[in-house]
């Protein structure tokens, strides 16, 4: 396995820094986050999901997407996705998203997925995405770049089991799922062993990142209120050992992307530096029989 970063967590980097801190580091590979920045938010400090300075902006065209692919080259570093907000059933946006992928060389783009707030119908929200997958897989194979569906909190692939009937009966080549065992823990956790196995030949990706529940309260009828909430990779509930020893044991061997929203570090590169450390020196524990 190797590692790599998905740039939402690394907000105040611009591109050639975060490829320069992501080699330092020992990182093989660099996922871009891909969208619009809000007018009202350049002006903000930076931050994940607002005034992200590693982001790169659709509207800014090839130059934009030239300022980027030459960070990675220049620092010899893969660009493995091109990771966008797509929503189900666009397959304009979906299309243009492949293209830019393709002019960047990267292997994945993120696929939109249904959210489930309880205001339509799972059997509707599942129909209508088999629908938008199946078209989408076309594309995939169209432009040589699979497309994810990512295993994700509040929407219709919150589990590995979920994800995995979505993605069902489509080409594995075209098409794979995004194992994130930090997403689970706010909702859809299965055993990871057994998810993995349920996720079988679809299993494509996996981030790294840590989450935990608190209590924040009593409600009025005296019931704990719980809030789940970012934390450090070896704060969490995700026992990261266990799960890099299951994904050995399936055979996995592709990238660990760390996505790590505790703000535990005050800068990037630092938290870059401790992800390489952590996650790499539990693989080499596990790879070497220590």
């Amino acid at each position: 396995m190797k590692l790599s970063v998905f740039t939402v967590a690394t907000p105040e980097m611009g591109p050639e820094e975060l490829a320069a801190a992501a080699k330092a580091a020992g990182l093989q590979a660099v996922e871009w986050r891909y969208t619009d920045i809000p007018a009202e938010a350049a002006s903000q400090s930076p931050s994940f999901w607002g005034n992200n300075l590693c982001t790169i902006r659709p509207s800014g065209g090839t130059a934009e997407l030239d300022r980027f692919k030459q960070a990675t080259d220049r620092y010899g570093i893969e660009t493995l996705s091109v990771t966008p907000y797509l929503r189900s059933g666009d397959l304009e946006s979906t299309e243009k998203v492949l293209q830019a992928a393709q002019y960047m060389g990267a292997t994945y783009i993120r696929l939109g997925v249904p959210g489930y707030d309880r205001s339509e119908r799972f059997d509707e929200l599942f129909a209508s995405a088999r629908t938008y997958l199946t078209e989408a897989e076309k594309l995939c194979r169209k432009y040589g770049v699979k497309g994810l569906v990512e295993i994700h909190h509040r929407t219709i692939a919150a589990t590995a089991s979920g994800a995995r009937r979505l993605v069902d009966g489509l080409d594995p080549d075209a098409v794979g799922v995004l194992f994130d065992p930090g997403n689970t823990v706010h909702e859809g956790f299965e055993n990871y062993r057994m998810a993995l196995e349920i996720l079988g030949q679809y299993l494509a990706h996996v981030h790294v990142k840590n989450a935990g529940w608190i209590k924040t309260g009593t409600s009025e009828d005296g019931s704990a209120i719980w809030q789940c909430e970012w934390v450090a990779l070896k704060e969490g509930m995700v026992p990261w050992r266990q799960v890099l020893s299951d994904l050995l044991t399936v055979g996995y061997d592709g990238y660990l992307g760390v996505e790590d929203f505790s703000k535990q570090f005050a800068e990037s590169r630092a938290m870059l530096i401790h992800y390489a450390d952590y996650i790499g020196g539990l693989l080499k524990e596990l790879q070497s029989g220590v």
